[in-house]
């Protein structure tokens, strides 16, 4: 599933390429929205909220979409080629005079008003990228539950907003504990807090997730995806296993060093 990072700059890309201009084009392509007409509507910005993305148009809309594990939005010059994947896969298109932007695989696509639109992202903790973030806000929500894993605390979107699995992999690192240690047995985790904080806002605008300062495609995480490979700190293999339980486990990377169970 996407970072929140990385859908941020899908957020900055829908809003360059579409806000102020009015749809030419609106093919919602799910059952529910087949016989929308949105045609004429001006877009008036689009932006993310952790995950989720609201493209707002004017008369009060909002298209929500949420990319998943393989979702995502292209966007052309209008009159280009499209690409991205197999016709069958488009979810959704939106094109107006200058660009148009294309949805393959998106598994939400829904229209509301934008009035509602805390119905379907009122549940997000304070977002890592958005002006509502709140440090304090994010710890209490981490530490409600203190018997809870970090790695999993990290991930719910409902504690702070924008984790996903790199980062959570990530950040355990260099808070040097396995992401199974308990929320409360963490030390330090308003350091934690703003480091997620900081590493989003660094990468908002580049790709990689880089947490070790090094952009080098091979050199930006400490050991997520590293599985065999040395740490980079001691130099010690790096396991792999899951946590959590099927089917919402996740794939975990520690350095049995770094990261000791004690």
């Amino acid at each position: 599933m996407p970072e929140g990072d990385s859908v941020f700059r899908t957020a900055a890309q829908l809003h360059d390429a579409l806000s102020g201009d009015d749809l030419l084009v609106a093919d919602l392509r799910v059952p529910a929205l087949a016989t929308t007409d949105l045609a004429g509507r001006r877009v008036l910005e689009t932006v993310a909220r952790g995950k989720h993305l609201l493209t707002r148009l004017d008369g009060g809309l909002t298209l929500h979409t949420h990319l998943r594990m393989d979702g995502r939005w292209a966007v052309h010059p209008a009159g280009a080629r499209w690409s991205g994947g197999p016709g069958w896969q488009i979810r959704a298109v939106l094109g107006t005079a200058r660009s148009t932007a294309v949805g393959y695989r998106l598994p939400v696509v829904e229209l509301l008003a934008t009035a509602e639109e805390p119905s379907v992202v009122g549940h997000l903790g304070p977002d890592l990228l958005g002006p509502d973030w709140d440090a304090e806000e994010a710890l209490r929500r981490l530490t409600a539950d203190p018997s809870r894993p970090l790695g999993l605390a990290l991930l719910d979107q409902r504690n702070l907003a924008g984790v996903g699995n790199v980062y959570a992999n990530e950040l355990s690192f260099l808070a040097r504990v396995p992401p199974w240690r308990p929320v409360g047995e963490v030390p330090g985790l308003e350091k934690l807090v703003d480091t997620a904080h900081r590493l989003l806002t660094l990468n908002r605008l580049r790709s990689g997730h880089v947490t070790t300062g090094d952009p080098r495609a091979d050199r930006r995480n400490w050991v997520y995806g590293r599985a065999r490979q040395p740490c980079r700190r001691c130099g010690t293999r790096i396991l792999t296993s899951s946590l959590g339980t099927p089917p919402q486990d996740r794939v975990v990377y520690w350095c049995p060093s770094c990261q000791p169970e004690g």
